[in-house]
Order: structure tokens, then sequence, then C-alpha cells
């Protein structure tokens, strides 16, 4: 058997669909190194208390959470090749906003410290409410439907190539020669953030959105969305299931913390242990391109959050650094699944009028998870210690497992084929 099946590779004679890909990737690798770097600087250059590593992501969860309520409004209203230009182009003027204030030579709002840094924060979370309303309808109005398993995963293998690639930059530019680097790392960043913006272009495409049969307001709106979302049960289990897992397992905003007071190493070790789920994630994909997890998805899903909080309860635990790396890595391996099938659920089950709002949902629930789940695992490191702080996460992850499939027992027996 080949390791890709061919049916898989298919996808790829869509141009439009490469060059999404190939957004997608420069897009994350910029993405994810300059948050690395930001969370770099602010550990190794202002403060290393734990809570502050948590504030970044509660600075960016709430304006992303609030401006969500809208941006899918505005995803299924207008063109959202318009919408991702827009957010790349301010992204590139925020990475250029932070070379020049990390620049030694220039020191842009020196004064105002590690302030500049959460400013930066604050305004990618508004930004990222409308990239994440507008991506995977996009890649949807690319792709026929009977590709939207197929363009999940390789769509998650782009993000996850360019979750490993960013870290890993960051933290080997940043801790070079044993000095901080901060303005070489987001120079680079500005650089990809251009090379994502001519990709852009080359998708002919626009995103136009689908014909309502009347017009509505901004709540109205929202209020559909919402109440699609709660009246399919399998959408609403898979995206909560999703939420309380990563809100738990937040153990990866710790990294810097872990490196430096469990492992007793410097800041260039932080990048492959940042990066290990990613290379987990992308492992993980390949083997679910030749083996889907259609038929039995909804055991897969249950099984593999498990499996998530499992390995990071064994990280909390693990003191040397090649085993830390190894359990970071099956969190991301097995975390993969759950995001395959879930945005396989959303593709599937999702009406074209109401991909935007459906998605911005989804980021409310579980994209801002990521970010409220680093401040949870910030303030629980303040109250009961790091280690048993990560350990706690991995815990209360297996738990919601349980807890979900006691309230929908339905959800073990999805079977992705039928949706198709």
């Amino acid at each position: 058997m080949a390791l890709v099946k061919s049916e898989s590779l298919e996808i790829f004679k869509i141009k439009e669909f490469r060059m999404f890909i190939m957004v997608r990737l420069f897009l994350t690798l910029a993405i994810q190194m300059q948050f690395s770097t930001i969370y770099l600087q602010i550990y190794y250059e202002h403060s290393k208390q734990e809570i502050i590593l948590g504030l970044i992501g509660l600075t960016e969860a709430i304006p992303f959470i609030i401006t969500s309520f809208f941006s899918g409004h505005v995803a299924d209203i207008l063109h959202k090749k318009k919408i991702l230009i827009t957010g790349t182009v301010l992204l590139l003027l925020g990475a250029l906003f932070l070379y020049l204030n990390s620049e030694p030579l220039i020191h842009l709002f020196k004064e105002m410290g590690m302030m500049a840094l959460f400013a930066i924060v604050f305004a990618f979370g508004i930004i990222r409410a409308f990239l994440g309303a507008v991506t995977n309808p996009f890649m949807s109005q690319l792709v026929p439907r009977k590709y939207y398993t197929h363009s999940a995963t390789w769509n998650s293998t782009a993000w996850h190539t360019g979750a490993i690639l960013g870290p890993v930059l960051a933290g080997l530019v940043y801790g070079s020669n044993n000095t901080l680097n901060a303005n070489y790392c987001h120079l680079l960043e500005v650089v990809f953030f251009i090379i994502a913006l001519f990709f852009i272009w080359q998708i002919k495409n626009s995103g136009a959105p689908e014909i309502r049969e009347k017009k509505e307001t901004v709540f109205e709106s929202m209020k559909i969305g919402l109440n699609f979302v709660f009246k399919q049960k399998m959408v609403l289990s898979a995206i909560t299931l999703d939420l309380f897992a990563v809100l738990f397992g937040g153990a990866v905003a710790l990294i810097p913390a872990f490196t430096d007071k469990v492992l007793h190493l410097g800041p260039e070790a932080y990048g492959l242990l940042r990066t290990a789920p990613a290379i987990g994630a992308v492992i993980s994909a390949f083997i679910m391109v030749a083996y889907p997890p259609a038929k039995k998805a909804g055991v897969a899903l249950l099984w593999s959050v498990i499996a998530f909080g499992v390995f990071t309860i064994l990280f909390a635990v693990s003191t040397n650094y090649w085993l830390a790396c190894a359990m970071l890595f099956f969190t991301g391996a097995f975390d993969n699944v759950s995001v395959v099938i879930r945005h396989s659920i959303l593709q599937l089950m999702t009406p074209d009028n109401m991909r935007g709002r459906v998605s911005a949902i989804n980021n409310i629930f579980v994209g801002s998870s990521n970010e409220i789940g680093a401040f949870e695992s910030g303030f629980a490191a303040k109250l009961m210690g790091l280690v048993p702080s990560i350990a706690f996460g991995g815990a209360m992850t297996i738990l919601t497992v349980l807890g979900i499939d006691r309230i929908n027992p339905k959800l073990k027996k999805m079977d992705i084929n039928k949706l198709q």
C-alpha cells in the first residue's frame, strides 16, 4: 500500500488549493515565530513569573472573543480573500513594529517595556478573530465537497509544519551566540508575511459570499449561527470536547518556565520543546492521510483526547529533556486527530451561507481556549506550583472526555462517511 493514498493527493491538482496551503504554511510560520519570540522576550528580558506568561494568552483572548461575535458576520457578507489580505497586511505591520521596538539602534517605544509587546498581542487578538472566521470557509470554497476531509488533513499538516518551524527558528535565532536576538526574529517574520501575501494574490477565487434570502443585523446573524451550533449535537460535542481539552491542557504556555526551572536549560532549548507537539501532529496527519479516521471517527475522537491528557501528565513529571520532548510529541500527535475530525464535522455539517459564523463560533469556543488555557496554566502554576499545575490540566482533560461521553453517548458511534 502506498504511504499516501492517491485520492488524498488528487486535491493538489487544484491550483487554488495549492496556493492556499502555501498561505497557511507561511502565515502560521510567521505567527508562531512571532508569539514564540514574544514569550521568550517577556520571560528572559522582563519577568520570570509564570503568571505573566499566562497573561499573554489572556491579553489575546479577550479582544479575540469580543471581536469574534462580529467577525463571523463579516466573513459571511464580504469577499473572504479581501479579509485575508487585510489581516495579513496588519500582521506584517505588527511584525515591523516589533522589529523597530527590539532593534538596539532604534528601540521604538523602549520606555513602554513589555507593555509594547502586550499591545501587539492585544491587536493580534482582534486580527486573528477575522482570520479565524475566514480561513476555513475560504478553503471550503476552493475545493469540491468530496475533498473536504482531505483538505482538512492537509490544512492541518500545513498549519503544524509552520508551527514546527516557527518556534524552532525563534529559539535558535533568539538564543544564538548566547545573546538575545529578538530583532532578527521579528525581521524574519516580516519576510514570511510578505511571502504569504504573495501566495494570497495568486488565488483567483475571491471567496464571494453566498446570497442570502434576507438581510440580517449582526446580532440576528450571530444568533442564527449560535442556534445552529447548539442544535447540532455532534458539532456542539466536538467543539466542547476540544474547548476543555485545550483549556486544561495548556502546558505549552509554560514551556519557557519548564525549560528553565525543571530542565535547567536556556532559551536555545526552548525551540524543540515548543515545536515537539507540532512535529507529532504532522506525523499524525500523514498517518491519517493513509488511514482516515472516518468510519470510527467518534471513537478516535474520544480516545485521542484521553491520550492527549495522559501524555500531558507524563510531560509534567519528566525531568529529562528528550523524555519531555517525546511526551510533548505525543500530545501533538493525538491532539491533531481531534482537530482533523472536528474540522471535518464542521465542513460537512455547516451550510455554505453560515460557514463564517459557525467558524467564528468555533473559534470563540476552541481558538480562544488556547489563550485562556495559557492564563489558566499560569494562574494554576502560581497556586499549585509548575509541575502539579500541568499534571492537573492533563487529569481534567481526561475527566472532560468521560463527561462528554456520558452526555452524548452517540458521539462515539459517529461515522464521517455518512455525513458526506
